[in-house]
């Protein structure tokens, strides 16, 4: 058996200053092409190594490489990180020489930054960036770094892949741990390239799944907590993107999609005349104008409007039966997509909650506000439209899983949008 590599006994820990005195492992950091970052996160702890530490740490660099020789599961290119090459530098450093084992390091560490960096900068996603001013939040290579080198068994890091968002993490071991070229590897990898654009940094940020139903808040790279949510139906489906949350709106309006007004509100007054609507708290407006005002509802042919030959705009107030509820989340887009409350709760209790016109309506809209907010909304009158700017923007990531690792099994979910097919029918083109 080969000794541990004795890098960092070599090197008794002092102050950094006597540390940067040793040539022979600076020169040997320096000659492999390190930038200023990475050899700083090496200076600051004394040159102690991450990978070349002991023989259980060369075995997680061995599992880091076979990790890159697989990046093609990644949307990147293995060959740009050198894995070979790698595998040779851990070979050389085996004899014990400490100039080869920082060379070793030094490779590892350059090719591990360069890739979880890509994971974000460099992948293609499915999900949609909607916010002109939404920017991709690198991790530094101090980071990065720092991040493996605090792991409890850097083993486990690896092997779980730490570096990753969680959900990416757990759906990239369930492709390997699937039969090659089955159906269920296939919807494994495709549901990967649905994850690709997590955020492979700590901070705060929420994710929807509308194919499971459900929103999550994530902190320090953890699921801090999560509630159902009610995604669009199959006719108005929600789709993929990512963006910022950056305001609440409390006491909303609630602008009636036309293909509600036209299928549900039209019929009813048919039958029971505008008394309805005032009953309900609904107004209709002039024109879908930010100045459009109320006009009479008798002016109105509702029998046209029901039959689909008319369109008119419908808006409805505050109050406890609004659409929107007490409160809704607002994030850039052009789809006119939010997260809002709802008084309909009973919904919640179904398993395929797939009702909306396409924006999502949450279980617990109080909740998530005392969490985007760090302390509850309320409002001071009854005041409508009360807008209420986030301190610090929180992105806001919705995505699509039909198959996502659960435990030891794989959960297998409706695919409603019709969009696995499609999509595997294109990378088979």
């Amino acid at each position: 058996m080969v000794a541990p590599l004795a890098l960092a006994a070599a090197l008794p820990v002092q102050p950094v200053q006597a540390q940067l005195a040793d040539p022979q492992l600076a020169a040997a950091l320096a000659d492999t092409g390190m930038d200023r970052e990475l050899r700083a996160f090496y200076a600051a702890r004394g040159f102690r190594p991450i990978w070349m530490a002991s023989n259980a740490s060369m075995t997680a660099a061995e599992r880091l490489i076979e990790t890159l020789e697989q990046a093609d599961l990644d949307g990147v290119d293995p060959g740009d990180y050198r894995p070979r090459r790698l595998r040779d530098a851990i070979e050389d450093a085996r004899t014990g020489n400490r100039k080869d084992a920082a060379k070793a390091e030094a490779l590892i560490s350059r090719s591990f930054v360069a890739y979880v960096r890509d994971l974000n900068g460099r992948v293609a996603s499915p999900m949609t960036s909607t916010d002109p001013d939404f920017r991709t939040e690198l991790p530094s290579a101090r980071e990065i770094l720092a991040k493996a080198a605090a792991a409890p068994s850097l083993s486990l890091f690896v092997t779980n892949n730490g570096w990753a968002h969680p959900f990416y993490a757990q759906l990239r071991r369930a492709v390997l741990q699937a039969s090659p070229g089955s159906r269920q590897a296939r919807l494994l990898e495709l549901n990967l390239t649905r994850a690709r654009g997590l955020p492979v940094s700590d901070t705060r940020h929420v994710v929807v799944d509308t194919a499971g139903g459900r929103l999550y808040m994530f902190d320090g790279g953890k699921v801090v907590d999560s509630m159902k949510v009610i995604a669009g139906r199959p006719a108005t489906p929600t789709p993929m993107m990512r963006s910022v949350i950056r305001y609440a709106t409390l006491n909303p309006y609630w602008n009636v999609p036309t293909d509600l007004t036209r299928s549900r509100l039209a019929p009813e007054v048919v039958a029971k005349g505008p008394a309805f609507l005032k009953a309900g708290g609904y107004d209709v407006l002039s024109d879908w104008s930010p100045h459009a005002a109320p006009t009479d509802p008798k002016l109105v042919d509702w029998q046209a409007v029901a039959d689909g030959h008319r369109v008119v705009r419908v808006r409805q107030r505050p109050g406890i039966g609004n659409g929107m509820g007490r409160m809704k989340f607002m994030f850039p887009n052009g789809d006119d997509i939010y997260l809002h409350d709802t008084p309909e709760k009973g919904l919640f209790s179904n398993a395929g909650r797939y009702f909306s016109a396409g924006c999502i309506r949450l279980e617990d809209a109080r909740r998530l506000g005392r969490w985007l907010f760090g302390k509850p909304l309320t409002t001071a009158s009854a005041k409508p439209e009360q807008r209420v700017e986030l301190a610090t923007p929180v992105p806001i990531y919705i995505t699509y899983f039909t198959a996502f690792p659960t435990g030891q099994r794989v959960a297998l979910r409706a695919d409603v949008y019709k969009r696995d097919a499609e999509s595997m029918r294109m990378s088979m083109r």
